[in-house]
């Protein structure tokens, strides 16, 4: 028995080791393309389960009271530059503004921006969900809505949406070229006057990026609103499910190669699609706003090459809290997003419970 226990520990040792090795590796992720090395992708994108399996392993060889305990430990905190990026225990940003000047503040506009995927509204065929939506953004005051996965349907049209979201006067709905396959459409709604857009589309791809220039009380902010390479995990997810249901062991081993397969090809088109919106960001001649749906958490290649040196998250400069965007996989991924430069003040950033979507909806209020 003694032999057995001894055994355990060593084996206890030796995954405590190489968990933490390889969570160490999720520090470094962001700044390796899935083209350099693709194991550092996929630990970029287990990073909050290996996390939390090594807080599991601190609170283990603490209870036991060995020096073991610091191995997970460094790693958890290695990885901090992650963590501030999903947990802020505080937002100073409100009260920081409140201390300004009277008359400086009255020189900034405040400005509500949302983004939501709302995939298709749910197909809804009564408009209930894009009704519901509309209704919370006005009671926030949004002033600008991007929309990734939009679209209606034979029953709500597209015209019937903008008649919806008739009180945000101006709007930009690109479609894609007629001789290619449909995009995963995007849309901008606006208060303010839109004065220029353009769509951008990728190679191989169904997704898709657009900017567009708004003119807010005489200052024109550039905004990007994107869609980047879909992860296809809702659809993986539902098969996983139904071949775990009916048992099938060949079936879940096809189901789970397709998986990765899928993530490896997709991994690599973000990064693709991340270097093109950087350069476009870095190009931009005004303050610029960068929001969407980039499938991707904060601890990833696509993450790190968009914010740069010139973009702020806007969740670390007004937010609070724990922020996860997925409404699923045990709320552990945030993969929406609102980036801007330092023109914008940023006051307050969340993700309301809307259950009209597979996302949750982001909404930053910033001045400018």
């Amino acid at each position: 028995m003694k032999a057995v226990f001894r055994l355990f520990y060593y084996i206890s040792i030796l995954l405590t080791c190489v968990l933490a090795g390889v969570t160490f590796i999720g520090c470094l992720a962001g700044y390796i393309s899935p083209y350099e090395c693709m194991f550092a992708s996929f630990v970029a994108l287990f990073l909050p389960t290996l996390l939390l399996l090594n807080m599991g392993a601190v609170l283990y060889w603490a209870i036991r009271w060995r020096f073991w305990v610091f191995l997970p430990l460094l790693a958890v905190v290695a990885n901090w530059g992650f963590l501030t990026r999903v947990i802020q225990l505080s937002n100073t940003a409100s009260d920081l503004y409140v201390q300004t000047d009277s008359t400086a503040s009255a020189n900034y506009t405040q400005l509500v921006v949302a983004t939501y995927n709302v995939d298709r509204f749910g197909s809804d065929h009564v408009a209930r969900s894009c009704k519901e939506i509309a209704s919370y953004m006005k009671t926030q005051e949004v002033d600008v809505m991007c929309f990734q996965e939009f679209g209606g349907n034979n029953d709500f049209t597209v015209d019937s949406i903008r008649t919806t979201l008739s009180e945000w006067t101006y709007s930009y709905i690109p479609i894609g070229s007629p001789n290619k396959d449909p995009l995963l459409q995007l849309a901008i709604f606006s208060r303010y006057p839109i004065r220029a857009q353009q769509l951008v589309t990728y190679p191989d791809s169904k997704n898709c990026s657009l900017w567009c220039d708004i003119d807010i009380n005489g200052q024109v902010v550039r905004l990007f609103n994107n869609h980047l390479q879909t992860t296809a995990v809702s659809h993986n997810r539902r098969e996983l499910e139904r071949e775990f249901k009916i048992e099938s062991g060949q079936g879940i081993c096809r189901a789970l190669s397709t998986l990765i397969s899928g993530l490896r090809d997709n991994f690599k088109k973000r990064s693709v699609q991340a270097n093109y919106l950087r350069h476009m960001v870095d190009v931009s001649p005004h303050p610029t706003l960068v929001c969407g749906d980039l499938n991707s958490l904060p601890s990833s290649y696509t993450y790190r090459q968009i914010i740069g040196t010139k973009l702020l998250d806007g969740f670390q400069t007004c937010g609070k809290g724990y922020m996860h965007t997925y409404r699923y996989l045990k709320r552990l991924l945030r993969i929406d997003y609102i980036f801007h430069t330092a023109d914008f003040i940023g006051l307050e950033y969340f993700s309301p419970e809307l259950e009209h979507s597979d996302h949750k909806p982001v909404l930053m209020r910033m001045k400018i």
